[in-house]
């Protein structure tokens, strides 16, 4: 027996957390009956477990890298008409959900997977996800502004980001490419970063996510990871978050 959430998410209907909003909003139901109890287990193998009407049937876990075009917005659907992730994923055979967001100018790696845990382990906070990002800031960057990315910014609300690497790639007439990586994601954070030491955010593209890379992945392209990969990210972040929830089950 299994909790509802934890069945919801394995099937990749949607993140853990978002599982619970959908139970709570009585969109769920089990054999029948509509359930709205966070802590309802249930036999995913035996119960008729339905979301908005629709069977779930439990997928074995997999797990994708999407290298996402520019101008695509990270949902399923969207209402202004503009392209979207969802249609994107329909081309992978099973039902898959993003581990997090990109922004809708923002291009590049974005990992897909039906695994819930994964999702969880990958996005909570002190997860310290690694991010590499090539960023074309207007303007040329001295020593003192590179440091400051490097060292931690004030952003426009107040809040000082962390360290990250930072390097030069190349110099434009115009223009500076910089290779970042951050171990955060706040909203827009590297146009903020760029807001905050003069220098616009003018093309920005996500190279790599929890050492996963989109090389010679062309945008729109897909693939699923390889087995090295996969062991580092079960290594790395989903059993030390496995661990971390059980002994807070223990508390």
């Amino acid at each position: 027996m299994e909790r509802l959430q934890k069945v919801l998410a394995r099937a990749g209907v949607a993140s853990r957390r978002a599982s619970e909003e959908l139970i709570l909003a009585g969109r769920v139901r089990v054999n029948g009956r509509i359930v709205t109890e966070l802590g309802t287990k249930v036999d995913p193998h035996k119960d008729r477990v339905e979301v908005d009407g629709k069977r779930l049937v439990a997928e074995k876990p997999v797990y994708y890298v999407v290298n996402k075009p520019r101008e695509m917005v990270t949902t399923l659907d969207d209402p202004e008409g503009r392209a979207t992730l969802g249609e994107l994923l329909r081309r992978i055979p099973e039902r898959v959900v993003p581990v997090g967001r990109l922004d809708y100018h923002t291009s590049g790696a974005l990992l897909c997977t039906n695994d819930g845990d994964m999702v969880d382990a990958l996005l909570r906070p002190r997860s310290g996800v690694p991010k590499i990002y090539a960023v074309k800031f207007q303007g040329h960057l001295d020593v003192e502004e590179l440091d400051a990315l490097r060292n931690g910014v004030v952003l426009d609300d107040g809040y000082r980001t962390n360290p990250a690497e930072a390097f030069v790639l190349r110099e434009e007439r115009n223009h500076t490419w910089v290779q970042l990586t951050l171990t955060e994601g706040k909203n827009r954070q590297i146009h903020r970063m760029g807001d905050a030491i003069g220098h616009r955010v003018m093309r920005l593209s996500r190279q790599s996510f929890a050492g996963i890379s989109i090389d010679r992945l062309k945008p729109g392209d897909y693939r699923e990871l390889k087995r090295d990969e996969l062991q580092q990210l079960k290594k790395k972040f989903l059993n030390p978050y496995r661990r971390a929830r059980e002994a807070a089950k223990g508390a």
